[in-house]
């Protein structure tokens, strides 16, 4: 058995996993940002205690811990070396964790760990695969020969920080007009709060108040109920995230790209179009196509993928 751990900027997901990927188990908590990062570390390594008894097992039986952490991530030094969504630097992730729970434990960028566990779970057939991820930010997971590309220095595949709009947008890496600060769901609450603030008269305003809050789902749902606004709001959404997943398809022409996060839940909703818009545009005119797809395994992939990645 093995624990392979999600840290989201909204969540921490946890889960035990076998050894065919299979989760016995899962849970989360809310990841509280604002409380530091060693609290952080202690609900993770809580969590997994936690889900290790529910499940009936013993700490012996588990093998080693995966964990996903977003930002650049030194897996040989057990070191998140920067973050800017959950702000790490130079943090020895590992480290901390075993403070509270001695096992052998492996980092992997999040959105890496979650590409390997979709591509393992639904394209280990193929030999390259791009993931992004539609969350809090915009992760990437890039396979190559069965393999993750991590880049010589473990910075590799951060393709939510391409740019796609030249002096656009502030992103928390601190550029302006990444793909992150357009396609993030993030991005999509501040576009929608942005378009509500012009019309009074949205739908958006009754969905948000009946929520609690804005959040991803506001324009898609009242874009549904063919709210004018909202299906602005939706529509120009959707042709950001095509802009960005356009560039990866001509630096790259994976044989699959899937696209996973929250806002992939949307389904057809959202792909039907991107797919139309990227095949549109696309540089290679004259060969087989990219297949583009919604994730199957949602938020499981980065649980799977990260206890996967720590499998020895």
């Amino acid at each position: 058995m093995y624990i392979g751990i999600d840290l989201g900027g909204t969540n921490i997901a946890a889960g035990i996993v076998d050894e065919n990927g299979n989760i016995i188990c899962k849970g989360s908590v809310p990841t509280l940002r604002e409380r530091g990062n060693d609290a952080i570390v202690a609900d993770m390594a809580n969590l997994a205690i936690k889900l290790v008894k529910e499940a009936g097992l013993e700490i012996s039986d588990i093998k080693s811990v995966g964990i996903g952490c977003p930002g650049t991530i030194d897996n040989d030094n057990g070191v998140v070396v920067f973050s800017n969504n959950i702000v790490m630097e130079k943090y020895p992730l590992v480290a901390k964790f075993r403070e509270h729970l001695d096992l052998p434990v492996n980092i992997e960028n999040d959105a890496n760990a979650a590409a390997y566990g979709e591509y393992i779970f639904t394209a280990r057939d193929k030999k390259s695969f791009v993931l992004i991820t539609l969350g809090t930010g915009v992760g990437g997971g890039i396979i190559i020969d069965g393999k993750l590309w991590r880049g010589f220095n473990c910075a590799g595949a951060e393709l939510g920080h391409s740019t796609i709009i030249m002096n656009g947008k502030p992103c928390t890496c601190g550029k302006k007009g990444c793909f992150e600060a357009y396609a993030s769901v993030t991005g999509l609450i501040d576009q929608t709060r942005e378009a509500m603030e012009k019309d009074p008269d949205t739908l958006m305003h009754k969905l948000a108040a009946e929520n609690g809050k804005i959040n991803g789902r506001t324009s898609f749902d009242a874009a549904r109920a063919g709210d004018k606004t909202a299906i602005e709001v939706r529509d120009q959404y959707i042709r950001y995230v095509a802009e960005g997943v356009g560039n990866i398809i001509n630096m790259l022409q994976p044989e699959v790209f899937v696209i996973g996060g929250g806002i992939s839940r949307e389904g057809d909703t959202l792909l039907e179009p991107l797919k139309e818009i990227v095949y549109a545009t696309d540089y290679n005119r004259f060969m087989p196509k990219t297949e583009i797809r919604i994730a199957k395994l949602f938020g499981d992939a980065g649980i799977v993928g990260a206890a996967l990645a720590a499998k020895k």
